[in-house]
């Protein structure tokens, strides 16, 4: 019966775990970017004058850019806390998790609403965009599968490396230094770095 329990729990955070691997890599943000302001434009949610268009899609690499701090703080910290306690490293997604949720910072499934709702807010003040038409919802229509098609790049780039390091015993030193090397050079040769 204990035993169904902790099978149970390791699949949960294996699925959670996957959830959290979702990344807006630095190498494909001016991408997004462009998709998310033509995919808007077209549907008419948003007017923007043809000279303001790389400074709405500015506007929002900034957003973009100050996720990936964050979310790099919230990691370094989740890694601290892990070391200090001397926890096991795979529960790094758990430790992360409850940070994020303390900061109302949006990872893994959550990153995707999040980033919307910071877009949106910035579609509404910035000086760059003459009028939104579009209400929240249609906004976040039109966002969610840039979003989830640009970041899910690195869920298919955990299964490669995963499958890459099978011979390494997952969460030990070793297992994550190799995971780090081949997926940093993974994404060198796909341009995401």
């Amino acid at each position: 019966m204990v035993s169904t329990r902790v099978e149970s729990s390791t699949k949960w955070d294996s699925r959670n775990e996957e959830r959290l691997n979702m990344k807006v890599y630095p190498g494909r943000i001016p991408a997004i970017c462009k998709e998310i302001v033509e995919a808007l434009m077209s549907e008419s949610l948003i007017d923007v004058l043809p000279e303001m268009v790389g400074e709405v899609e500015l506007d929002i690499q900034s957003i973009l850019k100050e996720y990936n701090r964050l979310d790099r703080e919230i990691t370094d910290r989740a890694r601290d806390i892990i070391a200090e306690r001397g926890m096991p490293y795979n529960q790094l997604f758990k430790v992360k998790t409850r940070l994020a949720g303390e900061r109302g910072f949006g990872i893994g499934d959550d990153a995707v609403d999040y980033l919307s709702s910071q877009v949106i807010e910035m579609l509404l003040h910035t000086a760059h965009v003459d009028e939104v038409y579009g209400e929240d919802h249609d906004l976040r229509r039109k966002m969610r599968p840039v979003f989830r098609r640009q970041m899910a790049v690195d869920s298919d780039l955990d299964i490669e490396v995963r499958n890459k390091i099978k011979n390494l015993q997952e969460g030990s030193s070793d297992w994550e230094i190799e995971y780090r090397k081949v997926m940093g050079q993974l994404k060198e040769t796909r341009n995401l770095s």
